[in-house]
């Protein structure tokens, strides 16, 4: 059994009971009458909220993407022709059986006019609650993926000063590193060392050329 003829034949049923209940209830307080009747239409009106709300909730749920959700819109249109069609055929029925105060309403105006009136109850309702419900859903989504998105946005940035840290750590090890091999170096007592040899300006040339010149002139 398809989606719609369960809503269908739920919500047809729901609409004579209540149906059922109001012509009880005016039969035993007939002053109360107006009060009895919007009473019954809100139950409806809340069975019909409820259960279309819970559709589009977990359409939206199961397709994140609107594109490729399911057609509710069809769904519930075809499941609010059933529903009117059937309560009018059931309480015309009852009608015939059992004097429930339902009202003298002859089969023509209740597949007509009656079920008219129950596919608008039906439908209406039914539409703006499956658009809340995705729209409550998607609100939800919103809200989880900026939050998601916060998270990694603060982990990004914890790992990027960690590790600014630790290359400024390993900057600072290095230099250190070569600060103390050049004082190592520069404080090493065996380091070799050039020795020059000292100016002896009365020392005789090796060649004796500059010498031998000096005597001959004098």
């Amino acid at each position: 059994m398809t989606g719609w003829v369960v809503r269908g034949i739920g919500m047809g049923l729901i609409n004579v009971g209540v149906r059922i209940l109001l012509g009880l209830a005016v039969a035993q307080w007939p002053l109360h009458g107006s009060q009895l009747r919007w009473l019954g239409l809100a139950v409806v009106l809340l069975a019909v909220i409820v259960w279309a709300g819970i559709d589009g909730i977990r359409d939206r749920r199961a397709n994140p993407d609107p594109d490729y959700g399911a057609d509710l819109t069809m769904l519930w249109l075809k499941a609010a022709v059933l529903g009117g069609l059937l309560a009018g055929l059931l309480a015309w029925l009852l009608g015939l059986i059992v004097d429930f105060s339902l009202g003298q309403n002859s089969l023509f105006f209740e597949m007509t006019s009656g079920a008219a009136f129950t596919i608008l109850l039906i439908f209406i309702p039914a539409t703006i609650s499956v658009f809340l419900g995705r729209l409550l859903v998607g609100r939800e989504a919103k809200k989880k993926l900026a939050a998601s998105d916060a998270v990694h946005e603060q982990e990004r940035h914890d790992r990027h000063l960690v590790g600014a840290g630790t290359t400024a750590s390993n900057q600072g090890s290095a230099a250190d590193q070569s600060s103390v091999a050049d004082q190592n170096r520069w404080a090493d007592d065996n380091a070799d060392t050039e020795v020059f040899r000292a100016v002896q300006p009365d020392a005789e040339d090796p060649k004796g050329t500059s010498h031998g010149e000096h005597r001959s002139e004098h």
